[in-house]
């Protein structure tokens, strides 16, 4: 499909709504954009956006998927790509509309805004070093896998491995690496402070591993560092870009046209889901009623403070629920169990429901405990949810892996304190504790 607009039109309406951004506040780094076709984009979206990724099967497999999909009408593809980096780089498709070009741009600078103001961003990633770190990540990876004593197998079963337990790494950030007296004075605790809540970490320091297993395995947990603050902020993040691109195009004096367009595409994007949440819709909704109550000084507070938990426990109330026609529900035997916002206990079940199960909420903490005749032992941080059996026993055995011996994981299940053990052969079997 050919585009329906010259490429000068563009870049006219990019500079327009660059100098509108800068005129409201937004802070951004320097915005690169590249225009690509859609096999493009598939390529982009099964790895993470990244120019240079390292290869694994569960990339290739993404976007097979998401090509099929795509091919057969079931899914569409994202309107445009941002990374987080310093230039911030952004992919928009080749056959989207003049109107939609306009629209994801205006879009991009409020991922670009947020990425740079943001806490979580600032302190757990460095934008300037993104594009070279996944770079040389992918180079040390390729060169394992070209090394004859090592090749790809060797090579995918410790990524395989790692990308199980990608999340299980430190949720406030890396700390400092502590220097060599301070490693000294841990040696006689078996899982110091720095490695309690890193799981990941601890078996790449403590595990039976080849220097080149630990360097994939690190290469893995840098990489979680920087898609943990996506993950985190996911619901204010698409929706402060959906909050400034709908600001900015109502100020640009669109012609008629394209303002009938420009309000369809984004009522299609900020439109609410049956059944699940749409991100972008609630954030939206939030940052929307949010500028109306307390202004937009409030709002740059508000994108550079917050995550998605501590957002949605402070900032969404009775009456935005009632908005948002929000609901949850429960199965209690044979009963169906609705809380609905009729009343404050009702709104306050569905606002700690959403809170409990945005970002990492939905990731199980796994920490070490410690180590007793060669067994690690490891500990979940029960919160009320049961650990998915089948995950986990699938899991424990990729921890198994790394650490190169038994493995026992505490848990709770139908209220009862179980221990799940792994043997160095991979057999997994549930036990009560003693």
């Amino acid at each position: 499909m050919a585009a329906d607009y010259a490429m000068h039109e563009l870049e006219e309406w990019s500079r327009k709504l660059e100098q509108l951004v800068a005129a409201k506040g937004l802070t951004c780094y320097e915005q690169h954009f590249e225009i690509c076709s859609y096999e493009d984009m598939l390529c982009y979206e099964a790895y993470v956006g990244m120019p240079s990724h390292y290869p694994h099967w569960s990339y290739g497999k993404a976007y097979e998927r998401q090509k099929t999909f795509y091919s057969y009408n079931l899914t569409g593809l994202p309107y445009e790509m941002v990374i987080n980096s310093d230039p911030c780089i952004a992919y928009l498709m080749r056959d989207n509309t003049l109107l939609l070009q306009i629209l994801t741009i205006a879009h991009v600078y409020g991922h670009n805004d947020f990425f740079k103001n943001n806490r979580l961003f600032k302190e757990n990633t460095r934008a300037e070093l993104t594009v070279e770190m996944f770079k040389a990540h992918a180079n040390r990876i390729r060169d394992y896998i070209a090394d004859p004593s090592i090749g790809p197998q060797k090579v995918e079963r410790i990524l395989d491995a790692a990308h199980a337990l990608r999340f299980q790494v430190r949720r406030q950030g890396e700390g400092k690496v502590p220097g060599k007296s301070e490693l000294a004075k841990e040696l006689p605790h078996q899982v110091p402070d720095r490695l309690k809540s890193d799981l990941l970490w601890f078996l790449t320091e403590r595990g039976k591993l080849a220097y080149w297993e630990r360097d994939i395995i690190s290469i893995v947990r840098e990489e979680s560092f920087y898609f943990i603050p996506q993950v985190e902020t996911k619901i204010m993040n698409e929706g402060w870009a959906s909050y400034w691109h709908y600001s900015l195009l109502n100020e640009l004096s669109l012609p008629q046209g394209l303002q009938l367009e420009f309000l369809q595409r984004h009522n299609l994007v900020v439109r609410p889901y049956e059944g699940q949440l749409n991100p972008y819709f609630m954030g939206f909704k939030m940052f929307e009623y949010l500028d109306k109550q307390y202004g937009r000084e409030k709002l740059f507070e508000i994108r550079e403070q917050e995550r998605d938990t501590s957002f949605l426990r402070r900032y969404l109330n009775q009456e935005l629920c009632e908005e948002m026609k929000l609901f949850n529900y429960k199965v209690r035997g044979v009963d169906l169990v609705v809380s609905e916002v009729a009343d404050e206990e009702g709104w306050k079940a569905i606002r700690d429901e959403l809170a409990n199960t945005v970002g990492l909420g939905t990731v199980p903490e796994i920490n070490p405990e410690g180590v007793e005749n060669g067994v690690l032992l490891l500990q979940h941080m029960y919160d009320g949810r049961e650990l998915e059996m089948n995950y986990a026993k699938e899991t424990i055995k990729y921890v198994a892996e790394l650490w190169g011996g038994k493995v026992e994981l505490k848990t709770r299940l139908n209220d009862k304190d179980k221990i799940i053990r792994c043997t160095e052969d991979k057999i997994v079997s549930v036990w009560d504790t003693v």
